[in-house]
This record gives C-alpha cells, structure tokens and sequence, in this order.
C-alpha cells in the first residue's frame, strides 16, 4: 500500500542511513504523500522502534502497513542492504510525518596496547 511512496523517499533514507553513523537523523516527510497512498482508509500512520539488523527485520510485531512496507523495501534495496550489513538500525516515523533514523550499532570496546602488552608478559612469564 504505501511501497510507491517509500520508493520516492527512499534515496534520502539511504543518505540519512549513512549520515546516522555520527548521530541521529530526521527526514520531515509530506503528509499528503501517505493519505494518498492510504486511499482514503484511515490507517495508523505512526510507528516506534522497527529495527534492521545485520540487514533482518528483528521487530514488526503488531507493527502497521506502513512500517512493514518501509522494511520490506530497505531489505530489499541493494545500497541499503550493504549500509545495514553488520549494523543495528531503529526507525522511527512520528504523527507528523518525520521519521527518525538511529545507528544503534554498538561500538567494540578498544583495547589499549598497554593491555595487550601486560596479557602477553603474563602468558610468557608462566
């Protein structure tokens, strides 16, 4: 129902994707766009927390068309399977319209070579 307008969004999202690495991204969105879609039905139009993972769908429970079709899609869609591959991505589209896009990959903890060091002193010291 609402896969042609996703479609038209869909390059910006993949931007937005990409820029969500640094920090969380809105992309403010035509209403008009989804009434139309929705054909005069009054679906809920509205979604929180729908989750990529490593390019999977991990949460669409009692999730509506809107949101189902947004995930098919970006699935789908070769430049956003590459961007979402080993990566946690949460979407979320508010009643007016933005959707909100957050990396919620999280980070590898880095290892001083101070700690790296003492572990290899130790194991050759036994």
């Amino acid at each position: 129902m609402f896969t042609q307008t996703w479609k038209k969004y869909l390059p910006v999202i993949i931007i937005l994707m990409k820029k969500a690495s640094t920090e969380e991204q809105v992309l403010n969105m035509n209403n008009s766009d989804f009434m139309r879609a929705a054909g005069g039905r009054k679906p809920r139009l509205s979604f929180s927390n729908v989750q990529l993972n490593d390019g999977r769908i991990s949460s669409l429970a009692d999730s509506p068309p809107i949101a189902i079709d947004l995930m098919t899609l970006l699935k789908e869609n070769d430049a956003s399977k590459k961007i979402t591959r080993k990566q946690l991505f949460e979407f979320t589209l508010n009643s007016s319209f933005q959707l909100t896009i957050r990396n919620n990959t999280p980070h590898a903890p880095e290892e001083s070579s101070d700690a790296s060091a003492e572990t290899i002193e130790e194991k050759s010291s036994e």
